[in-house]
């Protein structure tokens, strides 16, 4: 199968990949969020010139080939270009096919266990607590994830004593039956990350995400070694050769990538199966409700060393204001804690059609 057009639809914010088949056959896909105007432009610049009209079938080597052929440019932005063009040939199959991207992948649709991912840390403890206990008795969430120290913060909190605040207070407020996961976002030295893992172990939360700075391996590393608390990581990491290197030092416990960062689903499968090998789970990193999410849920009803849970980012308008009006029916909805990967052939989403009316245009088309 070789493409004949590859269409970019985007704001600043988020940018949905369109391609069309020689047989007229189309499929939609995602670039990553933030900053994908920019993103478009590197796929039509960058990839587009080594895969259009080429042969779609063997998807890992050609993606291979945009590597190999923009090897001065390996880092985020090719990757998350990539991925656009990556997601929307896994729905134009999926379509071709009649059947979901899950099965595609060897898994089938279903029910996913979904914990509440917070990304605010201007809320304060209490205030935390109660929308999470007012989700779990009206969606069934008996899974949460809030945040610590501030975002890259070289040891600070997003307010003094903010983290120390916030970890009895979620067990508290919670009870003992729901799991706890907790994000530092690159926050902290490995001392620091050891002290505020042992407060994790003593109120008895499950996960902790990416405590030192995700390019420090050797200091994540560390704080994996030094505790019984799974640590997590690798959500932005796009590279290959470093996902096997963290595996192989067991940096962590559980391993996070973005299929939106990393490049598309082919080249995430291809992280589980490196995670597989070592006997490591795979709980991807979907931090908002664009289709990320989504190629995250048929990708876990597909994996045989899925985690436990799909993030499910619970924040609105107020948090991410570019989410409203993406699709016709948003594919999202929880159901007693889980969400629901449907029958519907490839992704199973339709743009809306007044989103696209809004977007900047751009196609890349054979003469």
């Amino acid at each position: 199968m070789k493409l004949k057009s590859i269409e970019t639809f985007t704001t600043a914010d988020v940018g949905f990949v369109r391609v069309t088949a020689e047989d007229g056959a189309q499929g939609w896909g995602q670039v990553s969020t933030y900053h994908s105007d920019i993103t478009c432009q590197v796929l039509h610049r960058q990839v587009v010139p080594w895969t259009l009209g080429k042969d779609t079938t063997d998807l890992d080597d050609l993606l291979d080939i945009v590597t190999e052929r923009e090897h001065k440019f390996p880092g985020s932005y090719l990757r998350r270009a990539m991925a656009g063009l990556d997601t929307a040939i896994w729905d134009l199959r999926g379509k071709q096919q009649g059947v979901p991207v899950a099965t595609l992948l060897g898994g089938s649709p279903g029910l996913i266990r979904a914990y509440a991912s917070s990304m605010k840390r201007d809320i304060s403890p209490m205030g935390e607590a109660d929308r999470l206990k007012r989700l779990r008795d009206t969606q069934g969430f008996d899974a949460f994830k809030v945040r610590a120290g501030a975002e890259v913060g070289r040891n600070t909190d997003e307010r003094p004593g903010r983290t120390e605040e916030i970890i009895p207070t979620m067990r508290r407020e919670l009870g003992p039956d729901v799991d706890l996961l907790i994000d530092a976002n690159s926050c902290y030295s490995p001392n620091r990350a050891i002290e505020v893992g042992h407060m994790l172990q003593d109120h008895g939360f499950c996960h902790y995400e990416e405590p030192c700075p995700y390019w420090e391996l050797d200091q994540t590393k560390q704080v994996t070694d030094a505790l019984d608390i799974d640590v997590t990581g690798g959500e932005q990491d796009c590279d290959l050769p470093t996902w096997q290197r963290m595996i192989d030092m067991r940096a962590v416990d559980i391993v996070q990538p973005d299929i939106l960062y990393l490049g598309g689903i082919s080249r995430t499968l291809r992280v589980a199966q490196m995670a597989k090998a070592a006997n490591l789970p795979v709980t991807p990193h979907c931090a908002n409700l664009s289709l990320v999410t989504l190629f995250t849920m048929h990708l876990l009803r597909s994996l045989p060393n899925a985690g436990k849970y799909l993030e499910f980012s619970i924040e609105g308008p107020d948090y991410y204001p570019w989410q409203e009006g993406l699709f016709v029916e948003t594919p999202y909805g929880i159901e007693d804690g889980h969400a629901r990967v449907t029958d519907a052939p490839g992704w199973g989403i339709e743009i809306a059609p007044e989103w696209l009316a809004r977007s900047t245009y751009q196609i890349s088309a054979l003469d």
